[in-house]
């Protein structure tokens, strides 16, 4: 593996003449500004991201589309807002990171949201756009399909540097790179984090089927069919799939403490395997484990997943 060495001169920031200057009297660089297409909504940005940038961000195309939905269901009479509606008056790009230097990751922005009063909803905003998550169990093909008793789950035990933790047990999961379903991309997940090559056909989208019982509004909001782990400041949401295998026991054994992840990305991830019924106690910290756990609890309650033995594909 070819190692990076930095120096104090590589992490000197690349300045233009007039950015050195306003950095020596003191004042932060120029902020852009620009409107969005069909509106006079201003936008200040910081000078490295462009008007183009923005709009090609997955992250940011579908917030604000499902912000503009939910900002125009305030014209209707029995909305609660209806006689002082909320407007989005601007935003304001704080900051922004790229992956590898080049593709658009994460935004930091300010929403502008108020109404006639003077009265601002909460707008600091995380842009990270999808997630997915996929909660895998495993049973021994010696007990019976219908047995829940003797079930194993999947953890991964890996560094979560946000979390302050270098041991954060979590189900598999991973961010979305609008390249494809949600399926195809917990399919991925799959692999790179267990080694296990699961056809995405075989996959149960646990957050679709139980939103499918709920009874929504014609002109209801328009989020995501997923979870939303930190709604008040931050985009993310994430599709929980389940996978169900049948599998010798000695084959779920060889899972336990498998060292997985792309090292060339930084992952460093250990395979934990537990009994189902211990899931939410492993993952107690981990807000998309348990909705994992809460999702197939139920909707096995009601009767709306059932077990379905599917062969395990090597990788």
């Amino acid at each position: 593996m070819n190692l990076l060495r930095l120096t104090t001169r590589h992490l000197k920031p690349t300045l233009s003449s007039e950015q050195r200057l306003q950095f020596q009297v003191g004042r932060r660089p120029a902020m852009s500004t620009f409107t969005l297409p069909g509106s006079n909504l201003p936008v200040n940005s910081t000078p490295d991201l462009s008007r183009e940038d923005l709009l090609a961000f997955p992250a940011f195309k579908v917030w604000i589309a499902t912000l503009q939905r939910s900002l125009a269901r305030q014209q209707h009479p029995s909305h609660e807002f209806h006689h002082d509606p909320y407007v989005l008056r601007k935003m304001d790009i704080q900051s922004v990171d790229r992956f590898g230097g080049e593709r658009l990751g994460f935004v930091k922005l300010k929403a502008e949201v108020s109404n006639a009063q003077g009265e601002n909803l909460p707008g600091s905003v995380f842009l990270r756009g999808g997630s997915v998550g996929m909660l895998l169990i495993f049973q021994p093909d010696d007990l019976p399909a219908a047995q829940e008793s003797g079930k194993q789950a999947i953890l991964t035990i890996q560094p979560r540097i946000p979390a302050g933790s270098l041991a954060f047990p979590e189900i598999p999961a991973g961010m979305l790179d609008d390249s494809g379903t949600f399926a195809g991309g917990a399919a991925k997940e799959i692999h790179e984090e267990t080694g296990l090559s699961i056809p995405q056909s075989e996959l149960i989208d646990m957050t679709s089927l139980a939103l499918q019982a709920v009874q929504e509004h014609e002109d209801g909001e328009s989020l995501q069919r997923a979870v939303y782990p930190s709604a008040g400041g931050s985009d993310e949401f994430i599709p929980l799939f389940l996978c169900q295998k049948r599998m010798p026991r000695a084959e779920i054994e060889t899972l336990q403490g498998k060292l997985t992840g792309l090292r060339q990305h930084g992952e460093k991830i250990t395979l934990k395997v537990v009994p189902l019924e211990d899931l939410w106690k492993e993952g107690v910290r981990d807000g998309k484990t348990l909705a994992a756990w809460a999702l197939y609890r139920g909707l096995k309650q009601e009767g709306k997943i059932c077990y379905t033995s599917y062969p395990v594909i090597s990788p």
